[in-house]
């Protein structure tokens, strides 16, 4: 652009694209937004492109608004999200820690089919799960069309159990 040329103000649109461009940006280099809280953290940049002015400051603070995007705990602005989406991230955030769940990784799992009758399937789940013994050997019970499956660390101990139950 000449720099002779007065630059008007940016269009809201463009606004957004730029701010959003901005966030990207920090995404990339630190790997979250440690810097934007609100439009005024966006003034700086807007500024040294455009004329300062309180209608410059008003179109940013229109096109903040516009992209309407979640903060995180401390304030920043998420983007890639609604504050909808992240507020069921929040939920689910909140309940894992409420029950002290924790990520399982399955390269180290293996898979035991107990084929059983579909109708007998959730009776002896629910008799399985009474079982202290048994309840040690597995990772999870899952009802299938034609049986059941667990998942567990120790496959060899697993279907020892279950043969020592069949067996009597």
């Amino acid at each position: 652009m000449n720099e002779s040329t007065t630059r008007k103000n940016p269009s809201r649109e463009n606004c957004e694209h730029e701010i959003l461009r901005i966030l990207n940006t920090e995404i990339k280099q630190t790997g979250k937004n440690t810097h934007f809280r609100s439009a005024s953290d966006f003034m700086k940049y807007f500024e040294s492109l455009y004329p300062t002015s309180g209608a410059l400051a008003k179109q940013v603070q229109r096109a903040v608004k516009s992209l309407d995007m979640p903060k995180d705990k401390d304030g920043y602005f998420i983007i890639n999200k609604t504050k909808q989406q992240y507020a069921n991230e929040c939920e689910i955030s909140k309940i894992l820690k409420q029950n002290n769940s924790y990520p399982i990784g399955t390269s180290n799992l293996e898979c035991v089919f107990l084929n059983l009758p579909t109708d007998c399937s959730k009776y002896v789940i629910s008799l399985f799960n009474k079982l202290d013994s048994l309840k040690e050997t597995y990772i999870t019970i899952i009802e299938t069309t034609n049986g059941i499956m667990f998942l567990t660390e120790n496959k060899d101990l697993l279907l020892s159990e279950i043969n020592d139950i069949i067996s009597l």
